[in-house]
């Protein structure tokens, strides 16, 4: 074997990670002095000066040189970016970027040149971070449809398990906590807009009302020890940034959002310097996927697996712990977030962990590129087109399709020229290792879930425009030939979003032409014939798509809302039984039911479907009051008194809590909580039921001219009441006028 031979490295088995090893510590041999012996002295002398030396150099080598200084007492704050493009921001390059806080934390601590996703979509991607592992084993594949497995150990549980305090407050539905990314958290801030009915009517929170959340709990939990994810969605198509974001950045509205989500950031870091917990939190900022300005065909993310949507901005940040001012180009992944905080507290990481700790790298050790596996099954789960996967491996990027892509990222990062035809060989290497990637990473822990009418048009609203149920046995076509459908598509959602309902509506009906079978393009027609005031033809258009698609849960959910809305009670019923005969979890389904059989008076039968519903979502407030509401009428108050008190809690300036909790204490002749919670009421807004009741609470208490004080100022706002009830009134104040005549 020749020396070349030897001196060159073994390749890394495929499947397997690289580990990490420290290089042994350089030794110097002295040269010989022949057989001279030294004298006694000499000797004496010059060992323990050897010994001072040495002792010397390990202490500067290990506690004074080494940048890398693990610390278990650390506080974590973690910020995902999401749709955050890294050559956007001002520490990656971008001159036109007004990111002064990010760029201020890269300046001081260590920035990835280099940082990938594993999949182009927020729910996946977020669930590749917390549990370090590829989507493959984890099984999330798409947003909204899959719900992270229990058996997985995510790294808040870990954290949560050492004795952290675990919170987070994210801004998007496709984190929420409903699809299990809440694993480990003893505080998970997914309320979007509090009191919502169903939270798929609302998107997203700007960045300054997650700021507000946390810091509202932040000022209560400061002194424990901490993990915090702080989960920011602001660059999300539609681009549209507040003022006066929206007035500097016109031009350019997506930079516009940057900022104003940077703006932010720098607000959190304030909130850790002002408690002087800066010094003693490992901070890491990262994307979760890029975006796309069409430089491919696709506005947005989700389809393709180039690098406008897969590369990231990674930051990490831990004062007197880290490196400054350090830039690294070597691959990175989202994966090897999770080992290299655990390696960073000094604690071990699960086996089923696919990256690695990136601190080595923090110590200059050179590595290759680490692989990255990646893929995305959106095109394929919401449009009919196949999915994407592929593998990154060194400087090749192999991305598995109908029609087969190479790209040689390092002469090609802007990936113009597919290889695929002229390097077969590549192809073939890259191809059985993806295969094995495949075999040896992949669990049956995926959990695919049912998406609610409501979560769908949530998702909707994000851009995640559709939904399909195909045959898997049918062929899928290449996205890349699916470019001008995708452009509609993007037209129509556009269109909807400026209110030109006129204009979308005729889009619609073209894509519905090009590809019939994709019931929410269904839907999103009869939404805009619902918008323009036309609701036969919206009824019309659901019904034709269930004609073809008759098992479709969506295009039930929609025609069910719309028969509610419409008043057609019996018709709306049977659609939502069918809801649940295929979906015996479908919250959308339950609430509704709950609600018809309310309206026919069926209140068991009500509180039955109003139970389920809680059981799936307990934090919801519009289910809780009706439940409360159902219990009080139906004699079971104190169970009504116990729901309302909880609900007083959260809401307390609900006025129809305190109207309905001082009617329930009333009917317990608990006169004071009564009288108590009813003025609260009528301070809040004043409303003839509060009224009245506040002068029936009175009278039992025998304080008859504070009765009939609020009886007449029933009568004064009884407008619309009923007539045989006023009269009533009418009646009773004349004789508690009369009895207090009488006692005088």
């Amino acid at each position: 074997m020749t020396k070349r031979k030897k001196r060159r490295k073994k390749r890394v088995r495929l499947g397997q990670e690289q580990k990490f090893e420290v290089q042994k510590d350089f030794h110097v041999n002295f040269p010989s002095q022949g057989t001279k012996k030294f004298n006694f002295p000499f000797y004496r002398l010059i060992i323990p000066s050897i010994l001072i030396i040495s002792i010397s150099i390990f202490l500067w080598r290990f506690f004074i040189f080494n940048p890398v200084k693990k610390d278990s007492s650390f506080n974590v704050l973690l910020i995902t970016l999401d749709t955050t493009r890294a050559d956007r921001l001002g520490c990656y390059g971008y001159k036109q970027a007004e990111t002064p806080n990010i760029d201020n934390i890269a300046r001081k601590g260590v920035i990835f040149t280099q940082a990938y996703a594993q999949v182009p979509l927020t729910f996946p991607s977020h669930c590749c971070l917390f549990t370090g592992t590829y989507p493959l084993y984890h099984g999330a594949r798409n947003n909204g449809t899959y719900y992270l497995s229990s058996d997985i150990i995510t790294l808040a549980e870990i954290l949560k398990a050492k004795g952290l305090i675990t919170a987070a407050f994210v801004s998007s539905f496709t984190v929420d906590s409903r699809f299990g990314l809440n694993q480990g958290f003893d505080y998970y801030d997914d309320q979007f807009r509090k009191g919502e009915t169903f939270k798929g009517l609302n998107a997203e929170r700007r960045a300054e009302e997650v700021f507000i959340s946390f810091k509202t709990w932040f000022e209560q939990n400061y002194f424990r020890p901490f993990f915090i994810w702080v989960h920011f969605f602001d660059p999300h198509l539609p681009y549209d940034p507040p003022s006066p974001y929206k007035e500097k950045f016109i031009a350019n509205p997506y930079d516009g959002e940057i900022a104003y989500m940077d703006f932010y950031v720098g607000k959190i870091i304030e909130a850790l310097e002002t408690k002087n917990l800066l010094d003693k939190t490992l901070v890491i900022l990262v994307g979760d996927h890029g975006e796309a300005f069409g430089e491919k065909g696709e506005d947005g993310h989700g389809i393709f697996l180039y690098e406008e949507t897969l590369k990231v901005p990674l930051i990490f940040l831990a004062k007197n712990r880290l490196p400054s001012g350090q830039v690294i180009k070597t691959r990175a992944r989202l994966i090897d977030l999770m080992p290299t905080i655990l390696d960073f507290l000094q604690l071990p990481s699960p086996q089923q962990i696919h990256g690695v700790s990136l601190l080595p790298l923090f110590k200059k050790h050179k590595l290759k590129d680490f692989p990255n596996y990646i893929e995305t099954y959106f095109p394929r789960e919401n449009f009919g087109w196949s999915e994407l996967i592929g593998l990154m491996k060194g400087p090749w990027k192999y991305i598995k399709a109908p029609r087969e892509e190479l790209y040689n990222l390092k002469t090609d990062p802007g990936e113009k020229i597919n290889l695929a035809k002229d390097n077969q060989r590549m192809i073939l290497k890259l191809r059985e290792e993806l295969n094995h990637y495949l075999k040896n990473y992949s669990s049956s822990l995926a959990q695919k879930r049912q998406l609610s009418l409501e979560e769908r048009e949530k998702l909707r609203a994000l851009g995640y425009l559709s939904s399909i149920e195909t045959d898997s046995t049918s062929d899928y076509p290449d996205p890349k030939d699916k470019i001008e459908e995708l452009r509609l598509i993007t037209q129509a959602e556009l269109l909807e979003w400026e209110q030109k309902f006129d204009e979308a509506v005729k889009i619609y009906e073209k894509i519905l032409t090009i590809n019939p079978k994709i019931p929410t393009s269904y839907i999103n027609l009869g939404l805009n014939y619902l918008r323009l005031g036309q609701p036969q033809q919206a009824l019309a258009i659901f019904q034709k798509g269930l004609a073809l698609m008759p098992g479709s849960l969506l295009l039930l959910s929609r025609l069910g809302h719309t028969y509610l809305a419409l008043g057609q009670i019996k018709n709306s019923l049977e659609t939502w039984q069918s809801v649940l005969a295929l979906d015996p979890e479908n919250f959308d389904a339950l609430v509704s039911i709950a609600w018809i059989y309310s309206l026919l008076g069926e209140k068991e039968t009500a509180r039955k479907y109003y139970e389920a519903a809680l059981s799936i979502e307990p934090e919801n407030k519009f289910v809780r009051k009706n439940l409360a509401h159902n219990l009080a009428t139906s004699g079971f108050l104190e169970r009504a008194v116990a729901i309302f008190e909880s609900l007083i809690q959260e809401f307390p300036d609900d006025y129809e809590i305190w109207q309905d909790l001082g009617i329930a204490y009333g009917h317990l002749n608990n006169l004071d909580k009564a009288v108590e919670c009813l003025e609260k009421a009528v301070n809040l807004k004043p409303t003839p039921t509060a009224y009245y009741n506040l002068g029936v609470a009175y009278k039992k208490k025998g304080e008859l001219a504070e009765a009939i004080k609020y009886l007449r100022l029933y009568l004064d706002k009884a407008a619309g009441e009923n007539e045989e009830k006023i009269r009533s009134v009418r009646y009773e104040i004349k004789w508690l006028s009369q009895q207090i005549k009488n006692k005088k």
